[in-house]
Formats: structure tokens, C-alpha cells, sequence
């Protein structure tokens, strides 16, 4: 199996990194800049699991002439049209594409452009960020890499992918449920996302200050009322162990929405933020606080922009 990753950023990484250190067939597509980086540097991934530096298989996307058997596709939301244009021309009509990006809107833009078959369900858990001079550095042990076809089956082609993907260096998992991961995944990540940018601050503090306890719990509210709208039951389980950890005193708990915008960074307010909002008025419903924090963060982003 011949996987490309499309970007060699903090996830992409350090996932198609412990592929390639386990003797994968992995080569990254990435920017001329980048490409010049990694050929006289190396893959650098910096981790409490242990340093590694690989010397990857790279392309940039006017070098493509041939297709793979997957696409793992890691780049931020707001890259995604640009990425598709340079990755295209690997996708052939048995071509895998494993996205990991955040939220679900990804999913109908790949869907739109590759059919639906063509794209399968990706989650992964990791604290991650590429540094100042290129390296991916790992903050905690926690890598967890989840696939699967949208609709449960366990299909020929996930089980090659599974195959591939064991026994490389983190945790991997065919998941028979790998929807209901990314709603839930979302889930989290708009309420982290929402809080702490909005009050700019980790959850410990918010908990901890006039209210808090009430404004994390009513936000996480409203973005469970949007997504069991729009999508299916989260489960009771998994709002109880969210709503534990957002009201943990002292919890230093944030989010890379919250990160991004602390450095200045251009942020995914639309995809993680916006989409959510926008299929919540679909539905009828009424989220007025996240809306605010969807405004607040729009605000920055014309900030950004104007800059330019």
C-alpha cells in the first residue's frame, strides 16, 4: 500500500512520520519551502515517546505523475481547496482519502469533488505543534489514530488500510462507529474552542471565575442541542465526561483554536465555529452564545485579513 500525506505540518507529521520510521510507503506533498527544509533537515519529531528524524519521500504537487492507494489528508480547513488542487492528481478511482481535519464540512467539499465513496471517516487525538524551526513537537504520549467507512462496514479496502497502519508507533484503530467519533469529536472542539476564545482564558480559569460553571455548561448545551440535531445521539456517556472535564477546578484545558489566536495565527472559525452555527439555524434552533463567540473570532479574522 503507497500512502501520501498532503502536508508535513503537526499532524500529517507526526503520523506519516512514525509510518515512514516503521518502513511504510509514505511520501508527503508539501510546499517547495518545506520540501527544501525537510531535504536538509529531515522529518523532526520531537516527543516524550523518544526523538526521531526521517528522511522522507517528498513531493511538491507539480511533480505528481502517478496515483496512490491513500490519501491522508491533514492540512488545516482553511487549506482544503487549495490542497485539493495539488493533490488531484494522485486520486484515481480506488483511491482511499483519510481526512483529518476538524469539524464536518470537510466531508461534503470532498464528497462534491471525489464522490462520497472515495473519502472515509478519520479522527485523531494528539497535542501537537510544528515549531519556529520546522520540528514537530509532541506534548503529551497520547496518539491516537481512528478510520473507518462512514456507514460501519468493515470493508476489503479499510482492512488493508488497518494493516497498514498497525504496529507504526501510535495507536490505531479500524473504527466500525468512526462517525459518531468525529460528531463527538466536534462537539468538543467547538465547546473548547468557543469558551476559551471567547473569555481567553484555559477552563480551570473560566470555571473558576462569577458564572463560569453556568456559562461552560450552557455552551456545551447548545452545542450538543446543534449536533444531536443535525446528526444523531452523542451518547450519554460521552456528555457526562465532557461536562466532567469542562467544570474540572484548575484544569488547564485549551484548545488550538484558542492557541492560534494567542499567537496570531489564522484560525478555523468558519469550519469549527461558523458551520456549526449556520446548521443550527437550519435546524431552528436558538444558540445565542455561540453565536457570540463565532462573531468575537470573525472580528480577529477581519483584523487578520486587513493586515495583510
Amino acid at each position: 500500500m503507497r500512502m501520501l500525506v498532503v502536508g508535513a505540518g503537526s499532524i500529517g507529521g507526526l503520523f506519516g512520520g512514525r509510518l515512514a520510521q516503521a518502513g511504510r510507503d509514505v511520501t508527503f506533498l508539501v510546499r517547495p519551502s518545506r520540501a527544501e527544509q525537510l531535504r536538509r533537515d529531515g522529518l523532526r519529531i520531537v516527543s516524550p515517546l523518544g526523538d526521531a528524524t526521517v528522511g522522507p519521500k517528498l513531493l511538491v504537487s507539480k511533480d505528481i505523475h502517478d496515483t496512490f492507494d491513500v490519501v491522508f489528508l491533514s492540512v488545516k480547513a482553511y487549506s482544503l481547496e487549495s490542497a485539493i488542487g495539488d493533490f488531484a492528481p494522485a486520486v484515481s478511482d480506488q483511491t482511499m482519502i483519510l481526512p483529518i481535519l476538524n469539524g464536518m464540512k470537510h466531508m461534503d467539499t470532498l464528497a462534491a469533488r471525489f464522490g462520497a465513496r472515495a473519502v472515509i471517516g478519520g479522527a485523531c487525538k494528539a497535542a501537537t505543534k510544528l515549531d519556529k524551526q520546522g520540528r514537530i513537537i509532541q506534548f503529551t504520549k497520547l496518539q491516537d489514530l481512528a478510520y473507518g467507512e462512514m456507514d460501519g462496514s468493515r470493508s476489503e479496502r479499510v482492512s488493508r488500510l488497518d494493516e497498514f497502519m498497525q504496529g507504526a508507533g501510535f495507536d490505531a484503530r479500524l473504527s466500525q462507529s468512526i462517525a459518531l467519533e468525529m460528531w463527538q469529536k466536534w462537539t468538543l472542539l467547538a465547546t473548547l474552542g468557543g469558551v476559551t476564545c471567547l473569555m481567553r482564558g484555559n477552563t480551570g480559569e473560566i470555571e473558576a471565575a462569577h458564572g463560569g460553571r453556568e456559562f461552560l455548561t450552557k455552551f456545551l448545551g447548545e452545542v450538543v442541542s446543534v449536533i444531536q440535531a443535525v446528526s444523531a445521539p452523542l451518547g450519554e456517556a460521552f456528555i457526562a465526561d465532557t461536562t466532567a472535564a469542562l467544570l474540572t477546578p484548575g484544569a488547564p484545558t485549551t484548545s488550538s483554536l484558542y492557541r492560534d489566536l494567542q499567537e496570531g495565527n489564522p484560525i478555523e472559525a468558519d469550519q469549527i465555529l461558523g458551520d456549526l452555527l449556520k446548521r443550527g439555524a437550519k435546524a431552528g434552533l436558538h444558540t445565542p452564545l455561540l453565536s457570540a463567540a463565532y462573531a468575537h473570532l470573525c472580528v480577529y479574522q477581519n483584523r487578520l485579513a486587513a493586515a495583510r
